[in-house]
C-alpha cells in the first residue's frame, strides 16, 4: 500500500482534488498527528448492476422495525465509526469530512432501531461516483440495511461507480469485486464525467421501493 507523510496543508478542496485523483487519507490511529495518502494497487469496487441483497436481508427489510434517515446525523455516524479499537479516522480526518458535509459533499445514510441510531455509513459525492468511506453498526443487520438504502439511492440518481476502497467479507456478500488500479481509474475518470442525483430517491422510500430500486439496472447501462 502506498502511502506518504503528508506535508501540506489539509483542506476540503486538497482532498476532493485528491478523490478526483484516486487517492484517499488514512492515519495510522485515532491520535496519530499525521495522514498518508492511499492509491491501492487493487481497489473494491461494489458494481452497482451486480448488486445483489441476500434474502434473509431483503425478508428483515420488509419486516420494517426501523427507520431509514439520510443525512440527518452525519456528525454521529462519523463518531461512531471512528469509535473502534482500530481506526484510521484521527482528528484531522474527522474535521475534513464534516467540512465537507457542510458543502455538500459528503453524505451519511442513518438506520433507527428502537429510538436509537442502530448504524449507518457515510462516504464522499463528485459527479457520478460515492467513495464509501465506512461504516457501523450497534445492532444485527443496521450496517447492512444502510448499505442498501445507499445503493438504491445512487441507482435512482444515475451514479455509476460505487468505490469501497477494499474488499471485506462483508462487502463480498453483496457483489463487491477488486479491480486493477488502472481499470479503476477508468472508471473513475468516466464517472467524474457525468452528472448524477443523490436526492433522485425520495427520503421516506417504503422497504419495498429500495429494494426495488437497489435491484434495478442503472440508467446508465
Amino acid at each position: 500500500m502506498p502511502r506518504d507523510d503528508q506535508p501540506l496543508e489539509l483542506t476540503p478542496s486538497l482532498l476532493l482534488r485528491a478523490y478526483a485523483a484516486g487517492v484517499f487519507p488514512m492515519a495510522d490511529g485515532a491520535e496519530a498527528d499525521s495522514v498518508f495518502w492511499v492509491d491501492p494497487k487493487v481497489r473494491g469496487i461494489l458494481p452497482l448492476d451486480a448488486f445483489r441483497v441476500p434474502r434473509r436481508l431483503a425478508r428483515r427489510m420488509r419486516a420494517g422495525d426501523y427507520s431509514v434517515t439520510v443525512d440527518r446525523a452525519f456528525d454521529e455516524v462519523l463518531d461512531a465509526c471512528a469509535d473502534r479499537e482500530e481506526t484510521w479516522i484521527n482528528r484531522d480526518i474527522r474535521a475534513l469530512y464534516a467540512a465537507l458535509h457542510r458543502m455538500g459533499c459528503a453524505h451519511s445514510v442513518e438506520v433507527w432501531m428502537a429510538g436509537g441510531l442502530a448504524g449507518g455509513l457515510y462516504g464522499v459525492r463528485m459527479g457520478a461516483a460515492f467513495f464509501g468511506e465506512s461504516m457501523f453498526h450497534r445492532a444485527t443487520d443496521a450496517s447492512k440495511i444502510a448499505l442498501v438504502h445507499l445503493v438504491a439511492r445512487l441507482k435512482a440518481g444515475g451514479f455509476t461507480l460505487l468505490d469501497s476502497q477494499f474488499v471485506t467479507d462483508h462487502l463480498a456478500r453483496f457483489g463487491a469485486e477488486r479491480v486493477a488500479r488502472d481499470v479503476y481509474h477508468r472508471m473513475l475518470d468516466a464517472a467524474l464525467a457525468t452528472q448524477a442525483d443523490f436526492a433522485a430517491l425520495p427520503y421516506d422510500a417504503s422497504p419495498e421501493l429500495v429494494l426495488h430500486a437497489s435491484s434495478q439496472t442503472s440508467k446508465r447501462a
